[in-house]
């Protein structure tokens, strides 16, 4: 079992940054992938980015690419999501999960909206 704790969201104006977190405790942490996802109001569940049990290798959404940087510090057991350039449109419900090759973990999400 891993529980998983999202914080770090709120309220940013367009072109503003947060950086999310996402603490697990449980089981060890290093053996799973973690990932960011977003629902936005009215809209299904999407993957933001995709980080690796050692954090070699790191994937994006299309339209968070050079935007959003995915990272984790296994000793801390924390996974982060830098969010840069926040547009209205990133505003949604942040969920982190955690995956290995038999189960699937999930945080209770953390709020992001951006507005002015």
């Amino acid at each position: 079992q891993v529980q998983l704790v999202e914080s770090g969201g709120g309220l940013v104006q367009p072109g503003g940054s947060l950086r999310l977190s996402c603490t697990a405790s449980g089981s060890s942490f290093s053996a799973y992938a973690m990932s960011w996802y977003r629902r936005a109001p009215g809209k299904e569940r999407d993957l933001v980015a995709t980080i690796t049990r050692a954090g070699g290798t790191t994937n994006y959404a299309d339209s968070m690419k050079g935007r959003f940087t995915i990272s984790r510090d296994n000793f801390k057991n924390t996974v982060y999501l830098q969010m840069n350039s926040l547009k209205p449109e990133d505003t949604a419900v942040y969920y982190c999960n955690a995956q290995n090759y038999q189960f699937s973990y999930w945080g209770q999400g953390t709020q992001v909206i951006v507005s002015s």
